[in-house]
């Protein structure tokens, strides 16, 4: 027999301990969600139930293995009959015994996002559109604008107008090639993984005799992460859940971060409302933070309107205060991250327990280099390293190309930006190039795009027309800051929107690019430190690689939750970065991003530091104030304290 009383909090023990019926558990960060999870799933066999008759749905299957091994830790029984994992996997054993209700076969397949960006190419070219002839988008895009219709049930026509703006004038041709789409998958018997869940959902509500077999089959339903489900998850758990309804949702609405992938935060939010009988848990003993972390994470999270409210208590004995470390510039700021990571390491912290969290990739910008420049070895969570990403070496090809005409790599590059430019073509193209005596010169000429095949020479003429606006511009001097912005001008911009699903972060990114280059004052000085950067990271890599994977972790906020750290660095706290002023206009926007800075803090265990610049570079109108982010001015000042001088420091109240 299990020792609840002794493995579980008063609330945890609650929670599993109750008998049925619709159960909603807010789940406080830190709070011992998992393990509330996994006894709650063996109290119920202990009691009786049937492991077959249990359906746990999770978001990663990794999540899923994890809760089933540690049910397996806690209870000697055989639980490999027991419906474990994510909905699309739930969904998938459903329909592969039930497809043909649809019109399909039971054999059907599943695409990978690789095989339906090829099939949507398809019908592309079937629909006889020159991707490359009036910025039509291609289809890793088209396909993201139909994933995201399905997720959130909108129309392909809402999602051009809210992400893809720049996509709307050609809304005909996409809707017709997304529905083109949606009719080659069923005539060739084959499902993407929205489908899984589109499909699940159809066969459980239009074919009542299945939806009542596997509900009458499941005598409790199980969601983790109920805060991040979509509206079709939340429409298969309750037909799911239907006849027993004996349906526990775990979740925390305070972490609810991910409405750009779909995620519904009404589901938790209106579950009572559509369960009236049910009864609802919280968990709110902390076992992660000090109670210094907690008082900040709950002053925050209590300005948002819409929420349960909780209030999460430490465990942990008293330790210090979270620090206000507001900084010169972005500068100062990397500076001051920096040299209190390598004091931390001395007082015997690992670089593997710190972590830089920021609300957009581009914000570490910085941080990377002075880590790189100091030997700091970093773990990038948020993606690959700031300058070896694409869009920025593509950009920096084209500025290693006027410093060195010659550069074969920087040219095979660029030449594969444009359409029906491919590696046959980029060969004949380079040869022409190779054999100049003056390339750039001979870029200019006519000859140039008949270097190529007549269906290509359209691509070259705008490769064309991109070097003859930078190297006009460059004649008055090599800025490398109006460089990029020629290159952006200059059509890649444009290439950017439809080459890229996120095309407006690496846009981000690169305004943020010229505001760094504006800093050099000449083309050779930027090339030639970008260069010298790489090179100091990849060898830095290879040693760390031979020794240890003891490393500081880089990361967006969004990747970082459900992860913790010893001591956590929140960067660029200003107005404008985190909130986002991109995200402030979306519908609930302020609100998202408070979660999001909730989840933030909430990461840290025993140090926080929420550090922003007090100035930042813009160009043409210099230094300018920024204000700290509303997330700290809305503080008290007690919750805070400032850091020490070199660097200058105030307290909240001083603002």
């Amino acid at each position: 027999m299990i020792d609840y009383d002794k493995e579980l909090n008063e609330q945890q023990h609650r929670v599993v301990m109750e008998a049925g019926g619709p159960l909603l558990v807010i789940a406080g960060a830190g709070s011992g969600k998992t393990r509330t999870l996994t006894f709650r799933v063996a109290r119920l066999i202990e009691s009786g139930v049937r492991p077959d008759n249990i359906l746990l749905a999770t978001f990663t299957n990794k999540a899923a293995r994890s809760m089933l091994a540690r049910v397996n830790q806690i209870i000697a029984q055989d639980i490999n009959r027991l419906w474990g994992g994510t909905f699309h996997h739930i969904a998938h054993r459903i329909l592969r015994a039930n497809s043909h209700l649809l019109g399909y076969e039971r054999n059907f397949t599943i695409m990978d996002s690789e095989d339906a960006r090829q099939l949507m190419n398809a019908c592309i070219s079937e629909a006889a559109i020159d991707p490359g002839a009036d910025k039509f988008p291609r289809g890793d895009i088209l396909r993201d604008i139909a994933s995201l219709a399905a997720n959130t049930e909108s129309s392909c026509e809402q999602v051009v107008f809210g992400r893809y703006p720049f996509f709307f004038h050609q809304m005909e041709g996409i809707q017709s090639v997304i529905s083109a789409y949606h009719r080659r998958k069923k005539a060739l018997n084959i499902m993407d993984f929205d489908d899984l869940l589109l499909n699940c959902r159809k066969l459980l509500a239009e074919h009542p005799e299945v939806s009542q077999a596997y509900a009458g089959r499941f005598e409790h339903v199980l969601v983790d992460e109920y805060q991040d489900t979509n509206i079709i998850q939340a429409d298969m758990v309750d037909l799911l859940a239907s006849v027993h309804r004996n349906l526990m949702v775990v979740g925390d609405d305070s972490q609810s971060i991910y409405s750009f992938r779909g995620a519904h935060f009404a589901n938790i939010m209106k579950f009572p409302e559509k369960y009236p009988e049910c009864r609802i848990f919280k968990l709110e003993t902390n076992y992660r933070s000090t109670p210094e972390i907690l008082h900040l994470a709950n002053l925050s999270i209590v300005n948002n309107e819409q929420q349960y409210h909780k209030e999460l208590k430490a465990v942990r004995s008293r330790g210090v205060r979270p620090i206000l470390a507001p900084t010169r510039n972005v500068l100062q700021q990397a500076d001051f991250v920096c040299q209190r990571i390598l004091e931390l390491m001395r007082d015997g912290v690992d670089l593997h327990d710190m972590a830089v969290l920021y609300r957009a990739h581009y914000h570490s910008m910085e941080l990377q280099m002075e880590m790189t420049r100091r030997g700091i070895p970093f773990e990038i969570r948020s993606g690959i390293r700031f300058f070896e990403q694409a869009h920025i070496k593509d950009v920096t090809s084209f500025m290693r190309i006027v410093l060195n005409p010659f550069d074969e790599l920087a040219w095979r590059r660029i030449l594969g930006l444009y359409p029906k430019v491919g590696k046959v073509t980029s060969e004949k193209v380079w040869m022409y190039i190779s054999r100049q005596d003056k390339p750039l010169a001979a870029v200019l000429t006519e000859a140039f795009p008949k270097a190529a095949h007549k269906s290509a020479q359209p691509g070259l003429q705008s490769c064309q027309n991109t070097f003859r606006r930078i190297l006009e511009a460059n004649s008055a001097g090599n800025n490398p800051a109006e460089m990029i912005d020629n290159i952006m001008q200059s059509g890649y911009r444009e290439l950017l929107r439809q080459r890229f699903t996120d095309s407006i972060s690496r846009l981000e990114d690169l305004d943020q690019f010229i505001l760094f280059a504006d800093k050099f004052g000449s083309l050779e000085e930027f090339i030639n430190q970008l260069a010298l950067l790489t090179n100091m990271a990849e060898e830095g890599d290879a040693d760390m690689d031979s020794k240890t994977d003891n490393r500081v972790v880089l990361s967006t906020i969004h990747q970082a939750k459900g992860l913790e750290w010893s001591a956590v660095f929140i960067i660029w706290c200003a107005e404008g970065m985190l909130p986002l002023q991109r995200a402030l206009k979306e519908p609930d926007g302020e609100a998202e991003e408070r979660r999001l800075f909730y989840v933030a803090a909430t990461r840290a265990k025993d140090q926080l530091y929420l550090c922003y610049p007090v100035f930042d570079y813009t160009r043409g109108m210099g230094n300018l104030p920024l204000s700290p982010s509303r997330f700290i001015r809305e503080l008290s000042p007690a919750a805070l304290r400032a850091k020490d001088r070199p660097y200058e420091q105030w307290t909240i109240d001083e603002y």
